[in-house]
């Protein structure tokens, strides 16, 4: 397993972070995914063999938000 931090923008609300917490953890690979809106970031531990960070990145920009 592999640890990456993600910066998030745009994030408001719970609901926001439920939201990213959801997308991540649905994609294959994914084992866990933290997101404070307070930090304005997403921890995710994944799989680099099944996921990469671009697709990280890339669900969470397709679900409305800014990533980096």
């Amino acid at each position: 397993m592999e640890n990456t931090v993600i910066k998030i923008g745009g994030m408001s609300c719970q609901g926001c972070v439920k939201n990213i917490t959801g997308v991540l953890t649905g994609l294959a690979g994914v084992n866990a995914a933290e997101v404070s809106l307070e930090a304005a970031e997403a921890k995710v531990s994944f799989d680099p063999a099944a996921v990469s960070r671009d697709a990280l990145l890339g669900a969470i920009e397709d679900a409305g938000f800014d990533a980096e």
